[in-house]
């Protein structure tokens, strides 16, 4: 009887230490501020801030890596002059009435959806450095010499440290940013600047 008794007080234990563990959370919900600069270019100036919301999902880990998949909805705040004037080019038409336009400092908005991947190296277990490269599909509310209005894409790579305290995520993340249009409008010079992001995130 009490051999008995034991087996399923064994068994019920077990049961509960396996199964009665938590999952490994894989999914996390942010938010994120940056700001940033053009990479020095005598032609213009351009300075943003923006906004994101930040989904990451862990979709592989393996001995020394973490692979996320990072989705990134983003609204980016843009100030722009063009200082050169000759960058408009006596071929265009009207192509004084565009220099006159284009050297006013103008607000630049841009609606973007970053989608990428992270790959993730933990240092510790509170600690962990990335990359992270993204692509996305870009509007511009605003034609610039360098971009037409409309339709664009926004390319990021950065270099991420991530402090872990308890369910929370706090990232700093310098990184490359560049906008095109890919050619699919007539202005496709883009712009390049150099961002750094602050991120709060929430395991779930």
């Amino acid at each position: 009887m009490f051999q008995r008794q034991f087996l399923i007080f064994t068994f019920v234990l077990q049961f509960c230490v396996v199964y009665g563990q938590p999952e490994k959370r894989r999914l996390q919900l942010g938010f994120a501020y940056g700001y940033g600069n053009e990479l020095r270019d005598k032609d213009y100036t351009y300075t943003n801030s923006f906004y994101k919301i930040h989904l990451g999902y862990i979709f592989e880990t393996d001995t020394h890596f973490q692979y996320e998949l990072v989705l990134q909805p983003e609204v980016n705040f843009g100030k722009h002059q063009l200082l050169n004037k000759y960058f408009v080019e006596p071929h265009e038409p009207d192509y004084e009435a565009l220099r006159e336009r284009f050297t006013k400092r103008k607000t630049v908005h841009d609606y973007i959806l970053n989608v990428g991947i992270a790959v993730r190296k933990p240092i510790t277990k509170s600690l962990d450095i990335y990359l992270l490269g993204s692509v996305g599909p870009m509007i511009t509310d605003t034609e610039t010499e360098r971009l037409s209005k409309g339709f664009a894409f926004s390319d990021v790579i950065a270099l991420g440290i991530s402090l872990k305290i308890n369910t929370l995520y706090f990232d700093l993340r310098p990184g490359l940013r560049h906008v095109s249009n890919g050619g699919f409008q007539g202005s496709n010079a883009g712009f390049n600047t150099l961002n750094v992001e602050f991120q709060v995130s929430y395991v779930l």
